[in-house]
């Protein structure tokens, strides 16, 4: 993996404050640098075209971004976001994810089983009263923890008011240095319309991952319903037939994960020495049992190929953030920044006092946990850090489900786990009740696995493999689940779920069994880490980041959070190592690199059909807009709000994203909407997708109503 460009180390050296360099910021809609915007480019987003755009674009709850593009609720989003949804539909004779999917009239929409939909309605600033929920208790302390928790699991409760239709979460900004109130519309009612086979979407596959040029075509289209009809949203966004141009501003509203740009130096030397390392281990071994198993029978492959892309894409983004942050230049300026913070800080005494030990409880608290991380993830499995295994065989998943929901139930909201709290379960119960198969094979895999690991990381003698394994083997477990547990029957989980604690303690279900076992040991681990370890950060956090804005303001952006964000850039390629790279690719380049080989094998609609295909049209592009994972699926937008792209990648210097940004080298890329639009007509035919999103069909001004 390539190391940083002399530009971004030189940029990092010389200190640049983030809203200097370029066009850098996953900025919320409510904090978006409109002046700046409008100084370098003469474009202004007024409070209308924001509000617009926000309600245009969607969150997939899990991992994904997408948005409305007609006025009958068709979703537009990445093909990858919705390869779970095609695999689970798919059944003899029909594999939806390899082969794609074409809905030619609006009864063959299938509603996927697991999706659901979030439009951000509003954000409200609920900073002050999370504050006075705690005032007069110490910092990191349990109690501080315990009533900063209900605060927020009150205040999301009184937003959404009871309706299942509305998602609320306080979210934690600037770690916590400002918390705000998302109100989300739910749609879980959403249906698959089309898809492309998946040797179109993933052309290229794990070497043009991270890379480009690009030639994937990696696009789906959904729809959301409400009520048994398609929803009407009152905003969405037009479709550009012509593209960008190279140089000219684009729009990303999406929502990013997660990003590390404002955490302390400790914070950042425990990524680069211990969770990033292990989670190198930890994928590389998945990876290898998993190839094992796809590349051993046909019928294999089509269970786990989802889960194999994915970890492949884990393991390679892990590598480049892993290569990013061991730099020395670029730890020795975070060293640096914090150097030059703490002594402004310390210069005022007001400053002084509210931030106290922060720094030192941040460190204390990363110290006391590294002897026990890996305990923590294995028994617990509720940090980053935690990879495939036993829990995340979804026959466990549900049985763990189950288990602490009899249990979570039964306390005030606010005193719940937070997933357990009354404005997720809609979410959970979706998951839960969900009609998606299991395949016995795949999860005896997983759940054999996670045991081996289990006892390999924690030694035969630990008294919860003792407690876990008895006499039997990893193997004898997973069989025995795979093969008798009855939560492969959606009735089955929903008859547990009814009949609350006496049902979950009354059964002798394997999988329940084993998820009572994990409960027992894994809930004082839980308490441990919320009240002396997360409470620690938190705070710690919480202080530093208020004292940062009385000194800087609030003039950059918060790191991700999977919320819904905004970044602006423009079309552009990038000269790397004395090569230019253009930022456009078209289909005469597609069908150029096409070796007939696996990954540069092409579709077979897209082989068949060249004859048809304009090859001058553009396919994919790149632009200088900051995004990280969880953009997938993000719209591009001209300043028209029309539809010129859709992001579904970054080059090889972006993965360093999750630190730093880096203008010279660090690019989105997309398919472009005159491909997208080439594709649809020319090749599959989806004339009823065409139809909906052509400017013709787009009325109602800037897509509203």
């Amino acid at each position: 993996m390539r190391r940083l460009s002399l530009l971004a180390i030189t940029a990092l050296a010389l200190g640049l404050a983030p809203a200097a360099r370029a066009d850098e910021g996953m900025w919320t809609y409510d904090n978006f640098p409109t002046a700046q915007v409008k100084k370098k480019y003469g474009f202004e987003a007024t409070q209308a075209w924001l509000d617009s755009a926000r309600r245009s674009s969607l969150r997939i709850a899990g991992g994904c971004s997408a948005s409305f593009v007609s006025e009958n609720g068709l979703v537009m989003t990445n093909h990858h976001c919705v390869r779970s949804c095609l695999l689970q539909l798919s059944g003899k004779g029909h594999d939806y994810a390899t082969e794609g999917f074409n809905a030619q009239i609006p009864e063959q929409e299938v509603r996927c089983p697991e999706i659901e939909l979030n439009e951000l309605l509003s954000m409200t600033d609920v900073t002050k009263k999370v504050a006075e929920a705690v005032k007069g208790l110490k910092a990191g302390s349990p109690e501080y923890a315990k009533k900063q928790k209900e605060a927020k699991t009150l205040l999301e409760k009184e937003c959404s008011g009871g309706d299942d239709k509305l998602r609320c979460e306080v979210i934690d900004l600037y770690h916590g240095g400002i918390f705000s109130l998302y109100k989300f519309h739910r749609y879980q009612d959403v249906r698959v319309v089309f898809a492309p086979e998946q040797a179109a979407a993933h052309f290229g596959g794990d070497p043009d991952n991270f890379s480009f040029p690009r030639y994937a075509l990696d696009m789906s289209f959904l729809r959301a319903w409400e009520n048994g009809k398609p929803v009407k949203p009152e905003h969405w966004f037009k479709w550009s037939e012509a593209g960008p141009k190279e140089g000219e501003l684009v729009f990303v509203s999406g929502n990013p994960g997660s990003t590390r740009r404002l955490p302390t130096v400790s914070q950042y030397q425990e990524l680069r020495d211990y969770t990033i390392p292990e989670q190198l281990i930890q994928t590389a071994q998945w990876r290898g049992v998993l190839e094992q198993f796809v590349t051993s029978s046909e019928e294999h492959a089509h269970m786990a190929k989802t889960e194999l892309l994915g970890i492949d894409n884990t393991y390679k983004g892990i590598t480049g953030r892993y290569a990013a942050i061991r730099e020395p230049k670029f730890m020795a300026q975070k060293m640096d920044e914090e150097k030059k913070l703490r002594a402004k800080i310390k210069a005022k005494a007001a400053l002084a006092k509210s931030v106290g030990d922060a720094y030192e409880r941040i460190a204390k608290a990363e110290d006391e946990f590294r002897p026990h991380r890996r305990e923590y993830a294995l028994i617990e499995g509720m940090v980053p850090t935690q990879l495939p295994g036993v829990q995340n065989a979804r026959t466990v998943m549900y049985a763990r489900t189950l288990v602490r929901l009899a249990a979570e139930l039964q306390k005030p909201d606010g005193e719940r786990l937070r997933e357990y709290r009354d404005s997720a379960l809609p979410s959970v119960k979706q998951a839960l009740f969900s009609k998606a198969p299991l395949f016995p094979d795949f999860e005896k895999l997983k759940i054999a696995y996670g045991l081996t690991k289990l006892r390999e990381d924690l030694g035969p003698d630990h008294v919860f493999v003792k407690k876990i394994l008895g006499k039997r083997s990893p193997e004898e477990i997973a069989e025995e689940i795979a093969t008798k547990s009855e939560l492969r029957d959606p009735e089955v989980r929903k008859k547990l779920f009814e009949g609350g604690a006496a049902a979950i303690a009354a059964s002798n279900d394997p999988a329940i069994v084993l998820a009572r076992a994990f409960d027992d040991s894994g809930r004082p681990l839980r308490k441990w880490y919320e009240d002396s370890i997360e409470a620690g950060k938190n705070s710690g956090s919480e202080a530093i980041a208020q004292a940062r804005f009385a000194i800087e303001g609030t003039s950059t952006y918060p790191d991700a959070t999977f919320t819904l964000r905004l970044s602006y850039g423009t079309v552009k390629g990038w000269e790397s190592g004395g090569r230019v790279v253009k930022p456009f690719t078209d289909f005469a380049g597609l069908y150029d690199r096409a070796t007939g080989r696996e990954p540069f094998k092409l579709a077979a609609s897209i082989e068949a059909n060249k004859d048809h295909v304009k090859l001058s049209v553009p396919l994919d592009f790149s632009s200088d807009n900051d995004i990280i994972g969880g953009n997938s699926g993000s719209p591009l937008i001209n300043q028209n709000q029309e539809i010129v792209g859709l992001a579904f990648d970054g080059n090889l210097p972006s993965l360093g994203g999750d630190y730093f940004f880096d203008p010279a080298e660090n690019r989105t890329v997309s398919v472009h909407s005159a491909g997208m639009l080439e594709a649809l007509q020319s090749i599959y035919g989806a004339k009823r997708v065409v139809e909906e999103i052509r400017p013709a069909k787009a009325a109602g001004g800037a897509g509203q109503k």
